[in-house]
């Protein structure tokens, strides 16, 4: 008589959790909630029987859950998972996720859902006030406009390869993040394993972008061989470590002026003879080839004149930029690639083509190129040497102080908004890793960045470089928390100038001579003789505000010596105000 067949019957949290392991999660960033006590119990006697699930890092609040994903995977590259409590952590996750998908960052971001069942039906029923008021009509429409993909887990048959499909969408280029809502019920079924199928990656992964065809390449080595004043902007080519390297050689094999536009990584060494600076504005006028290599926005159109005869090349990840409504920039040929490919291929064309005429041309470029960076030079130098007075710090005089006490392995997170292009000028940085800046519009972004990439290299200095209006839309009390909960201290900077200069400028931009500039009145100032070091410590770390040029390198020096030391330090700065 044959035996009957062996059920063995696991909940479906149980194959959610083996299912994270198979797509290769190293964290689960989160701030869980009544919806997730299937999940909790699992972990629970996964713990007890001594299995291993990705650990969670533990977030009181979602920005900083979402921000140190985006940190942790910009330096990694593998792209994480996060845990949302229902439509509230959906929507605390929303503004952080406009960040992520503004930098194309492969994320999954989990949400629980409202029990379905009101009267015990099934296991996980609606058992609490707040089961009846947390449930939406549209809970996904939170973060629609920043997802490539959103589902439902409506059974955990399929929960292996819900999980698959969302890892690969994320990962497929252009990669941004992704939406899974989980029922409570669904989470707390029971299913045989037998029915519970895997999908590898090598059969069910992503579609990741490549090189180009011979022709293509052709075309593009044709025209820079015949360009007189070539130029190249790009702002995110250096999400790929190897990036750096490609441009910097075809730069300087071709006499190319590289410019970074708003750069979200480090794209081109600052000490590349062919780094040109943040703004192409001035060359546009005489470029007759142009290159847009990974880029979003490469000037400012109302406010640059170009050149209508110039041909412009479009290498990008995300060539018709289809998640922005509007975009408005002129290219001749555009490919959507892999650039640091792309440019490899276009570099061996050039040798191949290259003749003595172009190769003298090149150098003559590069003597241009040359002497236009060691003006450039002289005129920061003069610049950083402007210290301020006491109460009125010079930006530029801190952030060069900071760049000459930064070492060149340490991971910086840019949040200076408008003192972006002084931090990028004078901080310097040369490798590639060692410089993020703000993805989107959201604010908030730089201190849970700077725990994610700590978490990720924790033999690493993690610097967060802020604005005072910044600081405040981080959550840095829950920043300083996590820091001190998981033993990840970082170096805080905070530029205070006392408000909003960005409100200030775009009003000034657009009634130069109106009443606000009249009243001096811009509805931009904050709230005055905050001391920002007291939130740090109120996590155990170490703070100092400086006011006076002459305090700055010993201020410096002490905050890096305690983050050395295993605590979280931050250097409130009062510089000029606004």
């Amino acid at each position: 008589m044959d035996k009957a067949p062996q059920v063995r019957l696991h909940s479906t949290s149980h194959y959610f959790l083996e299912g994270l392991n198979e797509i290769g999660i190293d964290y689960v960033f989160g701030n869980l909630g009544t919806d997730h006590a299937p999940l909790i119990e699992e972990m629970a006697r996964w713990k007890k029987q001594g299995l291993k699930h990705p650990p969670t890092i533990l977030c009181p609040h979602e920005n900083v859950a979402v921000h140190m994903a985006l940190g942790y995977t910009q330096v990694t590259g593998r792209g994480q998972a996060i845990l949302a409590h229902v439509d509230a952590g959906t929507a605390n996750s929303s503004m952080a996720l406009h960040n992520l998908s503004r930098a194309r960052v492969p994320t999954l971001l989990m949400a629980g859902r409202a029990p379905f069942t009101m009267r015990g039906e099934l296991s996980g029923a609606r058992d609490t006030h707040v089961h009846f008021i947390q449930e939406p009509f549209d809970q996904a429409a939170l973060v629609r406009p920043y997802v490539k993909w959103e589902y439902t887990l409506y059974a955990g048959v399929v929960a292996k390869e819900v999980l698959r499909r969302a890892h690969s969408v994320m990962h497929s280029d252009p990669m941004g993040p992704v939406y899974l809502t989980l029922p409570r019920e669904v989470l707390a079924q029971s299913w045989d394993e037998s029915a519970v199928k895997s999908f590898p990656d090598a059969r069910y992964g992503a579609v990741r972008a490549r090189g180009l065809d011979a022709a293509t390449i052709g075309e593009m080595a044709t025209r820079l061989l015949a360009a007189r004043h070539p130029i190249l902007i790009t702002r995110y080519g250096g999400r790929n470590p190897a990036f750096a390297a490609v441009v910097d050689e075809l730069a300087r094999f071709a006499g190319i002026r590289v410019y970074e536009s708003g750069a979200l990584n480090l794209n081109i060494s600052s000490e590349s003879p062919c780094f040109c600076g943040i703004s192409a504005a001035a060359a546009l006028p005489k470029t007759d080839v142009g290159m847009l290599v990974d880029v979003d926005v490469p000037w400012i159109p109302a406010e640059t004149k170009e050149n209508a005869a110039t041909f412009w090349i479009q290498i990008d990840v995300d060539a018709i930029k289809d998640r922005m409504p509007m975009w408005g920039f002129p290219t001749n040929l555009r490919v959507q690639a892999d650039s640091t490919i792309v440019l490899g291929q276009l570099l061996e064309a050039l040798r191949s083509k290259a003749e003595a005429k172009f190769l003298n041309e090149a150098k003559n470029r590069l003597d241009e190129i040359r002497s236009e960076r060691e003006t450039r030079a002289a005129s920061l130098a003069k610049l950083a040497a402007e210290r301020g007075k006491p109460g009125a710090i010079g930006v530029n005089y801190l952030c060069a102080e900071l760049g000459r006490a930064i070492p060149a392995d340490a991971i910086v997170f840019n949040e200076g908004i408008r003192n972006t292009p002084t931090l990028f000028n004078q901080l310097k940085r040369t490798k590639p890793g060692s410089i993020f800046g703000l993805p989107g519009g959201a604010l908030g972004f730089s201190g849970a960045g700077a725990l994610g990439a700590k978490l990720a290299r924790r033999e690493a200095l993690a610097v967060q470089i802020c604005g005072d209006g910044s600081f405040y839309q981080g959550t840095p009390e829950t920043v300083y928390a996590v820091a001190k909960h998981y033993d990840l201290p970082i170096l805080t900077v905070v530029i205070d100038n006392g408000g909003w200069s960005a409100v200030k400028e775009a009003t000034l931009r657009m009634y130069p001579q109106g009443e606000a500039h009249a009243a001096g009145e811009y509805e931009a100032r904050l709230a005055p003789e905050i001391d920002f070091a007291k939130i740090v410590e109120s996590a155990g770390g170490y703070g100092a505000k400086v006011s006076d040029p002459d305090e700055v390198p010993d201020a410096i020096r002490r905050c890096l010596d305690e983050v050395r030391r295993g605590r979280s330090a931050l250097l409130h700065a009062c510089v000029t105000p606004l």
